[in-house]
C-alpha cells in the first residue's frame, strides 16, 4: 500500500512539474486533475477513524479514494459537453457534483479539521436559508441544481482562484520546501541562529525566534512550524531556565509570525496579489515593515524576559562558528536568495519556484556532506505531494465559501451589517473586523485563512474607504494571529504540548509576545505609510525607526521590565508612549519620544537605587 501511495504522490508531483515547464492546462482542467490527485491521497493517507491502523486502508477509504479521484475527472472527461450545456446541468451532473462537494468536505474534515468544515457548512446552509434570514442578510435562496452547478462546474466555486493558486504556485513552493528540508537547510537555520544569538542573554529563545522565522518563510502552517523547530528550541529554552509556558509561547509566536513574513507568507502573498489584482512585489513590500515590527516585538520581549530573570546564553565554546557554518553549508541558502531575486525582478512565482527547485537540488551537490542522492530526489517528489494536501483541500473548501458569497452576495451584506453595527465609524468597524477575523481564523490553515477573512471581513473596511491592500492585510493579520490568541490558540497549544506546560498559560504568554500583531494593523489602516502606500523613502525610513522604538515601549509594558522592574502605572505609560511612536506623524513621534525618554531615565535611576544596597554590601 505504501508503494501504491508513493507512486500516486510521485505522479502528482510529475504532473505539476510537467505543466510548470510546458504550460498550464485550461484552468478547469488543471484544477480538476490537481483536486483528483489530492482527494485520492487524502482518503488513502488519513483514516476514517483514528482507531484504524494507518498501515491498513479500510475498504470504505478505498471506495472514497476512487470516488474522490473520479468526481473531478468527470469534468476532464466530459469537458466539452459541460461547456456546451453551461448552467443547464443534467441529473448526472448534479449527482456527480453533490458527490464531489461531500467528498471535499469529508477530506477537509480529515486533513484540516472541523473548524473549516463548520464554516463552509454554515455558508451552504445560508445559501438555502436566504429567504428566512433577517432583512439585512436575506436573499432569494438558491436551488440545489443551481448551487451545485455554480460550486462544482464553474471557476467561481471549488475550482476557483484558491485552488488555481494551489495547482500552480503553491504546489511548487511546497515541493521547493521539501527539497530544502532534504538538503538540511532547517538544521542550517538553527545552527546559524545559534551562532548569531545563542551566546546572548536568553540566547536559546532568540535562536527560536530567528530559526522559526526563517523556517516560517517556506512553511504554510504555524502549527507544523512549531512541531518542526520547537522539538529542538523548546527543550533548549527550558534547560536555560525559561518557564515552560514562556518557552512554548516563544516558539508559537515566532512560528506564527513566519506566516506573516515575506516573501511567501504561507503562500498567502500569491493569493493576495491575485485577489486584489496588484503585482506580487507590491504585496511583499507592503508586508515587510509590519513583519519587521512583529519580530522586533517578539525579540525585545524575549530579551527583557531574560534580563528580568537573569537568564544567560550558551557559552560561545559550545556553539557552532558562524564563518565555519557559512563555509561548510552556506551554499544551501543560495536557492532562497535566488528565488527572492527572481520574484523581485519580475519572474512569475511559478517560474521562480521551478528554478528554485532546480537550484535546491543543484546547490546540495556542491559539497559531499550536503549532497542528496537520486533516491532523495524521488522521495522529495513524494514528500512534496503529501505536504501539499492540507493546503490543497483547504483551498478547495475555501472555494465553497467564495462560491456561496459570489452567488448570494453575502460578503457585501455582512460588510453592511458590520458597518451598521459600527455606526459608520472606522475604529469600531476595525474592532468588529478584528473580532470577525479572529473567529474565522481559528484552526484554519494560512491560505484558507486569508481567503475566508478577505472575503468576509475585509469588505467592511473597503466600503469605508480603506485602501484595498490595507484592508486585506488587516483581516489577514488577525486571521493568522488567532493561532496564538486564547481560547483557541492552536500554535500555542502545540508549543505547550512540547514544553509540557499549561496550554492556556502558554496561550496568554504568546498573546503578550505577539502584541505587535494586535497594534500594527490598526496603525497601517489609519496611516498606510507602514505598508509603503503613498510614502517616500524618507517617510518609510523614519516611520520604521520610530516604530521600532515604539515596540520597546509595548514590549516593556507586556513583560514589566526594562533596566529594572516596571510598576503597573509605568507600564501603562510605556504602552501609550510606544503606541504614539508606532503611529506615523510628527506630533505623535515627538510626544511618544518624550514620554519614552523620560520613562527610561526614571528606570535608569531606579536601577541605580536598587543596585546601591548591593554595592554597599
Amino acid at each position: 500500500m505504501a508503494k501504491v501511495v508513493m507512486a500516486i504522490a510521485i505522479c502528482f508531483s510529475l504532473f505539476q512539474l510537467y505543466t510548470a515547464v510546458f504550460g498550464v492546462l485550461d484552468a478547469a482542467l488543471q484544477r480538476a486533475i490537481h483536486l483528483s490527485f489530492g482527494l485520492v491521497l487524502i482518503f488513502l493517507l488519513y483514516p476514517t477513524r483514528s482507531s484504524w491502523s494507518r498501515n491498513k486502508v479500510h475498504p470504505l477509504d478505498f471506495i472514497l479514494a476512487i470516488l474522490g479521484g473520479a468526481a473531478p475527472l468527470y469534468i476532464v472527461i466530459f469537458y466539452e459537453e459541460l461547456v456546451a450545456r453551461a448552467a443547464m446541468p443534467t441529473t448526472l451532473d448534479i449527482i456527480v457534483g453533490v458527490t464531489g462537494l461531500i467528498l471535499v468536505m469529508e477530506a477537509a474534515r480529515r486533513a484540516v479539521g472541523w473548524p473549516m468544515v463548520i464554516v463552509a457548512s454554515g455558508f451552504l446552509a445560508y445559501a438555502f436559508a436566504g429567504p428566512y434570514m433577517p432583512n439585512i442578510l436575506a436573499h432569494r435562496g438558491v436551488g440545489v441544481g443551481e448551487l451545485i452547478d455554480h460550486l462544482f462546474y464553474t471557476t467561481e466555486g471549488i475550482f476557483g482562484i484558491p485552488l488555481g493558486v494551489s495547482s500552480t504556485f503553491i504546489f511548487l513552493f511546497i515541493l521547493f520546501g521539501a527539497y530544502l528540508e532534504a538538503t538540511g537547510l532547517g538544521k542550517f537555520f538553527i545552527d546559524i541562529a545559534n551562532a548569531i544569538a545563542g551566546w546572548a542573554s536568553g540566547g536559546p529563545a532568540k535562536v527560536a525566534v530567528l530559526s522559526s522565522g526563517l523556517m516560517g518563510t517556506v512553511s504554510g502552517s504555524s502549527v507544523a512550524n512549531v512541531a518542526g523547530t520547537g522539538s529542538f528550541t523548546i527543550p533548549m529554552m527550558k534547560k536555560l531556565g525559561y518557564r515552560p509556558e514562556f518557552a512554548g509561547a516563544v516558539e508559537a509566536t515566532a512560528s506564527t509570525g513566519g506566516q506573516l513574513m515575506p516573501p511567501v507568507m504561507g503562500a498567502a502573498a500569491f493569493l493576495m496579489a491575485e485577489f486584489i489584482g496588484i503585482p506580487y512585489v507590491q504585496v511583499v513590500l507592503a508586508a515587510a515593515i509590519p513583519a519587521l515590527l512583529y519580530y522586533s516585538g517578539v525579540w525585545i520581549g524575549v530579551h527583557l524576559e531574560a534580563k528580568k530573570n537573569g537568564l544567560q546564553g550558551v557559552p560561545r565554546s559550545e556553539l557552532p562558528k558562524f564563518k565555519e557554518l557559512l563555509f561548510s553549508r552556506g551554499h544551501l541558502a543560495i536557492p532562497l536568495i535566488v528565488i527572492v531575486y527572481l520574484l523581485v525582478v519580475g519572474y512569475t512565482p511559478m517560474r521562480a519556484a521551478l528554478w528554485a527547485i532546480v537550484l535546491a537540488i543543484g546547490a546540495s551537490l556542491l559539497r559531499k556532506a550536503t549532497r542528496i542522492s537520486a533516491k532523495d530526489i524521488v522521495l522529495g517528489l513524494e514528500k512534496g505531494a503529501k505536504a501539499v494536501l492540507g493546503v490543497l483541500i483547504a483551498c478547495a473548501t475555501a472555494g465553497i465559501i467564495i462560491g456561496v458569497v459570489t452567488k448570494t452576495g453575502v460578503g457585501l451584506k455582512l460588510a453592511s451589517a458590520l458597518l451598521e453595527l459600527a455606526g459608520g465609524k472606522l475604529l469600531p468597524a476595525m474592532f468588529f473586523t478584528m473580532i470577525t477575523s479572529l473567529l474565522l481564523g481559528m484552526g484554519v490553515p494560512t491560505t484558507a485563512n486569508y481567503v475566508i477573512t478577505s472575503t468576509i471581513a475585509a469588505p467592511a473596511l473597503v466600503q469605508m474607504g480603506v485602501p484595498v491592500l490595507a484592508a486585506h492585510m488587516f483581516a489577514f493579520y488577525f486571521g493568522i494571529i488567532a493561532d496564538v490568541t486564547p481560547p483557541v490558540a492552536l500554535a500555542a497549544f502545540a508549543g505547550a504540548g512540547i514544553a509540557g506546560s499549561n496550554p492556556m498559560r502558554t496561550g496568554f504568554n504568546a498573546f503578550k509576545l505577539a502584541i505587535a500583531a494586535f497594534v500594527v494593523p490598526y496603525i497601517f489602516v489609519l496611516s498606510p505609510t507602514l505598508l509603503m502606500i503613498n510614502a517616500t523613502a524618507v517617510t518609510v525610513l523614519w516611520s520604521t525607526c520610530t516604530a521600532l522604538v515604539g515596540m520597546v515601549g509595548l514590549s516593556t509594558a507586556m513583560i514589566g521590565y526594562i533596566l529594572a522592574p516596571v510598576s503597573i502605572p509605568m507600564r501603562v505609560l510605556f504602552f501609550l508612549g510606544g503606541l504614539m511612536l508606532i503611529q506615523p506623524g510628527i506630533y505623535t513621534d515627538a510626544i511618544g519620544g518624550g514620554v519614552m525618554a523620560a520613562l527610561i531615565f526614571f528606570q535608569y535611576l531606579k536601577r541605580k537605587r536598587l543596585a546601591a544596597p548591593h554595592a554597599e554590601a
